[in-house]
């Protein structure tokens, strides 16, 4: 009798939605997500929510804009929400149309739904062609043009371009983006420990915070990194939120933790910030390969283990007559 091999079930990914979200566009470009099942959420909070409670399998969250910096809400939620890593990270091209009810004219334009960060993007545009008009925050970029056939209290919304796909509007402009070449930073985040193997053009990224506000503090956080060779692609702080003046620091490391170089950085980290959370570390989306000055190479680091290990066991030092393997 032959059988019948059992069907794995879906797996689930949370992000902001409603359909036609930048962030859906990221979305679509996880490998593993592709043909499961995406659960549309409302906000960051709710789509780590979904991830921490099992409900989904990940999530993909806006970490930062090339115009704007870091995503503040996503930072925070990631600092705060412990037993997720990162696993990927997507980029996505970001440009805006303008859109209004079917018959609405710019120059009838007096009032605009807009997601903030959308908003920020676009402000040099809207200041000089609509230099009175008044902004509503919407929730998402797709939302903002769906409150248009929900209230009045708006006549148009800036948009993804794709959103006349989705709903009956006018373009009233298109490409209004104040700069062409924006870029968003999506991130792949799970539950699972399994860090993905190196490829050589990897990103690592952890929360760190000062253990004492004194002079040199910072200095010292950042000389972990750059004793030891380490590029950092990002450096953000994020008020702690417990009293004024203490502050946590996002960070982006160039490398895998399974580097010699990054993983001695990491090890510093820890001993200097006991707070320390280790995010990730995972494929960078440009797929750029990390530069780094060979005297950090693993060889040097595993030939100082080796020479430490020889100094302990008793033998003498003769490393003065050894060349090195990184030549």
């Amino acid at each position: 009798m032959a059988q019948t091999r059992d069907t794995a079930p879906l797996r689930t990914y949370s992000y902001l939605g409603p359909r036609g979200t930048f962030t859906e566009a990221a979305l679509a470009q996880v490998p593993e997500a592709v043909g499961q099942n995406w659960r549309s959420v409302n906000n960051v909070g709710e789509a780590l929510g979904d991830v921490i409670a099992g409900r989904s399998d990940g999530a993909v969250i806006a970490i930062e804009n090339s115009i704007e910096g870091g995503v503040s809400v996503a930072q925070d939620a990631l600092a705060t929400m412990p037993g997720l890593r990162i696993v990927g990270e997507y980029l996505v091209s970001v440009n805006f149309v303008l859109v209004a009810r079917r018959g609405t004219r710019l120059e009838d334009v007096k009032v605009v739904n807009a997601h903030p960060v959308a908003y920020a993007q676009c402000h040099q545009w809207m200041d000089a062609t609509l230099p009175d008009h008044g902004h509503i925050p919407a929730t998402s970029n797709v939302a903002a043009a769906s409150a248009l056939f929900e209230t009045e209290l708006a006549d148009a919304a800036i948009a993804p371009p794709g959103i006349v796909d989705s709903y009956d509007v006018d373009v009233l402009a298109e490409a209004i983006g104040d700069n062409p070449n924006a870029v968003t930073r999506f991130l792949h985040v799970s539950r699972t420990t399994r860090i993905p193997e190196p490829t050589g053009a990897d990103k690592t990224s952890l929360v760190a915070e000062l253990p004492v506000d004194r002079a040199g503090a910072l200095l010292e956080l950042l000389q972990q990194f750059s004793t030891r060779g380490v590029n950092m692609s990002l450096i953000e702080s994020r008020p702690i939120g417990d009293e004024l003046g203490r502050y946590r620091f996002i960070i982006d490391a160039d490398g895998h933790i399974s580097d010699e170089r990054v993983a001695d950085a990491l090890l510093g980290v820890r001993r200097f910030s006991p707070g320390v959370m280790f995010l990730g570390s995972y494929p960078r989306a440009d797929k750029s390969p990390i530069v780094f000055d060979e005297k950090y190479s693993d060889d040097v680091f595993a030939d100082a283990r080796d020479w430490l290990r020889g100094l302990l066991a008793g033998e003498s030092d003769v490393s003065s007559a050894q060349p090195s393997r990184a030549g």
